[in-house]
C-alpha cells in the first residue's frame, strides 16, 4: 500500500507540474482515490487503536499480578504497535495532501473553463 500510494502521489504531482489541464473525470477518478484511501485509514486507526487498547490491557495485567509470561506478549504487541503507528501517520498524511491535489486540480479546471 505504501509503495502504491507514493506512486500515485508522484504521478498527480507530475501532472500538476506539467500545468495540464484536467477533465471531470480526472477529479472524479481523484476523488475515488482519496474515498478508498480514507477507507484505509480508517480501519488502520481502527486496528492501531485496538492494539494500543490491548498493550494497555497486558501492561496492567502484569503491573498487578507480576505475571511473567505477559512480558513477551506484551513485547509483541508493542512491536506490532509501532509500525502500525507509522504506517497509519504516512496515510493521514498522505490522504491531507490528496486533499490539496484534489484542489488544485479543480482550480485549475476553474481557470481552464474560465480560459474558454
Amino acid at each position: 500500500m505504501h509503495k502504491y500510494l507514493s506512486d500515485y502521489m508522484k504521478q498527480m504531482n507530475r501532472l500538476l507540474e506539467e500545468n495540464r489541464s484536467f477533465t471531470e473525470t480526472d477529479l472524479q477518478r481523484h476523488l475515488d482515490k482519496i474515498g478508498f484511501m480514507q477507507h484505509e485509514r480508517l480501519i488502520h486507526f481502527l486496528v492501531t487503536m485496538l492494539f494500543a487498547i490491548v498493550l494497555f490491557l497486558v501492561l496492567g495485567a502484569f503491573l498487578m499480578t507480576e505475571a511473567m509470561f505477559l512480558l513477551p506478549l506484551l513485547g509483541l504487541i508493542l512491536v506490532l504497535l509501532v509500525p502500525y503507528i507509522f504506517h497509519y501517520y504516512f496515510l493521514e498524511n498522505t490522504v491531507q495532501k490528496m486533499y490539496v491535489i484534489y484542489d488544485r486540480m479543480a482550480e485549475r479546471m476553474g481557470a481552464s473553463a474560465h480560459q474558454s
